[in-house]
């Protein structure tokens, strides 16, 4: 199983700002000093989620601090992003990073409205602006000269430089939840992640890709990378006992919840709701902590001592999981607390699924 590290911590306070920073830089290279084969980065803004909060320049530097390990992207809200700007942003950190650049792409949040207002935009056409400038990023790294004349973007480039190492450029991967989105990545031929899906769905999702795969009329060769490609994400947390970490992990998580439903209460504006479908127990407010933390333990969660959540990793391989994404830091969980999970995990778990 190759195993990933994401980054989804926060900043309590502006002062604290640089310090979690340079910690994030220092967990990233502890992540690659484990044996993690990639890092994703998430993309929030003013609110202290995701401090850096510009994903892309935060890349740069890992880029030139780390040497073997992948810089993903979950995902780059792509309305708030000018298209040919992103392209030579991307174009760039392939070749600082030597083409080790995986992007997932994205319509935006669909619960911070307050995100799109700060970018003076709202969310309402957010998959139309996306769907034109993905087809203007991936132009952009295979023509020259690219006209295009859309509705939001109108753009005439000579030529892109620097070129991409990878060619034509970076993989585009998508962030996928409904049946109907895993069978039309496949046709595509597109790299996936998802998020909250619980261990008895995985196996059937899986299967969607894989027949979307095939209908897509891809060769063998494309099938098997892009399924071991295929990522899950889930909140990982390692203590020295079974009871420690679901205590810590769950204070650490209702902590987390309690901050995003005070800023969105707070700061999205009074004629936003998101839409009933993408609200659950986490997500939906009117739930109460006593049955939102239980949900996300149990549906998005590795918790445990080492030999319990080898079990839990072990599970989700014999459903046909070969690509974990760990989301290690919570609310505003310590820089120690963090690595010495990470070194648990990295040096407990993580060895019992690497080939012999």
């Amino acid at each position: 199983m190759q195993f990933g590290w994401l980054t989804l911590a926060l900043s309590p306070s502006p002062e604290e700002d640089e310090a979690r920073i340079e910690q994030q830089i220092e967990q990233v290279c502890y992540a690659e000093k484990l044996g993690f084969s990639d890092v994703w980065l998430t993309e929030h803004y003013f609110t202290g989620e995701s401090v850096y909060n510009d994903s892309l320049l935060f890349a740069s530097a890992l880029a030139v601090k780390t040497s073997r390990i992948r810089i993903g992207f979950a995902v780059v809200q792509m309305p708030f992003h000018h298209p040919v700007r992103l392209a030579v942003q991307l174009a760039l950190l392939d070749n600082l990073s030597h083409g080790r650049i995986d992007v997932g792409i994205g319509k935006g949040t669909v619960y911070n409205e307050y995100e799109f207002v700060g970018h003076g935009l709202r969310s309402h056409d957010s998959r139309e602006r996306m769907e034109e400038a993905v087809e203007i990023l991936e132009r952009a790294w295979r023509e020259a000269p690219l006209t295009y004349d859309g509705k939001f973007y109108k753009v005439h480039v000579p030529e892109l430089r620097p070129r991409p190492v990878q060619r034509p450029g970076p993989p585009l991967w998508r962030s996928v939840i409904s049946p109907g989105s895993f069978t039309e990545c496949g046709k595509l031929g597109v790299p996936i992640l998802t998020a909250r899906l619980p261990v008895p769905r995985i196996k059937e999702r899986w299967a969607l890709y894989q027949a979307g795969l095939q209908a897509g009329g891809h060769d063998q060769a494309t099938q098997d990378r892009l399924l071991a490609q295929s990522a899950l994400w889930r909140n990982v947390y390692v203590a020295e006992s079974d009871a420690q970490a679901e205590d810590e992990l769950a204070a650490l998580l209702t902590e987390t919840r309690h901050h995003m439903m005070h800023v969105r209460e707070a700061y999205n504006p009074p004629d936003f709701e998101p839409g009933p479908e993408t609200l659950n127990p986490w997500t939906d407010p009117k739930v109460s902590d006593g049955e939102a933390i239980p949900y996300v333990l149990s549906t998005g969660s590795l918790y445990g001592s080492p030999p319990r959540v080898r079990e839990q990793v072990a599970e989700l391989a014999e459903v046909g999981v070969r690509h974990l994404l760990c989301q290690t830091g919570f609310g505003a969980m310590s820089h120690e607390q963090n690595l010495a999970s990470m070194r648990r995990f990295g040096e407990h778990v993580m060895p019992a699924f690497r080939p012999t």
